[in-house]
């Protein structure tokens, strides 16, 4: 029986990860979706529907919202690529190599990870281009893109998860994209939490999509525009509390499951 040290465990993860990240010049599609979706949404948000909700000021408070459909939005990413693996028997070759099987889930989110944070970037360019300015200092600029990305890193793991349940990558792309964008419309990422209906406003207070849109805008010193009635829920008086500790239930509950499933899907 072979024994996996944490020495091993590391150096299998960035095997696996440099792998993903040379595969990607036979998905340029993927590259390209990455690059491309940000300028989609900012245009369509911004100035197809924030004309009518406020203009400059509501383009300003919606880049945050941006920022947390870029950042959920890895979910789908992971879960097309890992299925993709599954189904071309890439995991399979995996399993005849001595590494453990977090090895090859860390090495495909952590990859997923480092590629998203391009789609941040261009989410962020996008921003500048239709007025939207940080009012903070760069130590809490650097903390909402940390934060950005750790939850991008939780939601990797759900994506991971869903490939695992699913039984190839119509299904999962599907499954992916299913529950991405009620995520990201039923919380304060676009809106207000206040305007919403009785049920569906408790759904959005608590929302960690919610607390990742608050706590940016609380960093990046973008307060709502005049006349927007904000909640006084403790999620959204404690916005970087709530979403750090929502992140770290995410990440393990959502890594611990991942693992059991490769086990009974590949028979390990």
């Amino acid at each position: 029986m072979t024994v996996i040290t944490p020495p091993g465990m590391l150096s299998a993860s960035a095997g696996i990860f440099w792998r993903n990240q040379l595969h990607l010049r036979r998905r340029p599609a993927m590259v390209v979706a990455i690059l491309t979706d940000p300028i989609v949404f900012t245009v369509l948000i911004g100035f197809v529907f924030g004309g009518s909700l406020g203009g400059q000021a509501y383009r300003e408070y919606m880049v945050a919202g941006l920022f947390t459909q870029a950042a959920i939005f890895t979910a789908s990413y992971t879960a097309v690529g890992l299925s993709l693996d599954l189904e071309d028997g890439m995991v399979d070759r995996f399993r005849t190599l001595p590494i453990p099987r977090l090895a090859v889930l860390a090495g495909r989110t952590t990859s997923d990870l480092v590629n998203r944070s391009a789609s941040l970037a261009m989410t962020a360019l996008c921003g500048l281009a239709v007025g939207w300015r940080p009012h903070t200092g760069p130590l809490e600029i650097a903390g909402a893109f940390a934060l950005c990305l750790l939850f991008a890193f939780a939601m990797s793991w759900i994506g991971a998860f869903v490939a695992l349940v699913t039984p190839n990558v119509q299904v999962a792309t599907s499954l992916g994209l299913f529950w991405l964008f009620p995520a990201s419309f039923v919380s304060s990422g676009f809106v207000v939490t206040t305007t919403l209906p009785g049920p569906l406003q408790a759904v959005a207070d608590w929302s960690p999509v919610s607390g990742l849109g608050n706590s940016m805008r609380a960093l990046f010193g973008n307060p709502p525009p005049p006349g927007y009635q904000v909640p006084h829920g403790w999620a959204a008086q404690h916005p970087i509390t709530y979403t750090v500790c929502a992140c770290a239930l995410l990440i393990i509950l959502f890594a611990a499951l991942s693992v059991w499933r490769y086990r009974r899907r590949t028979n390990r």
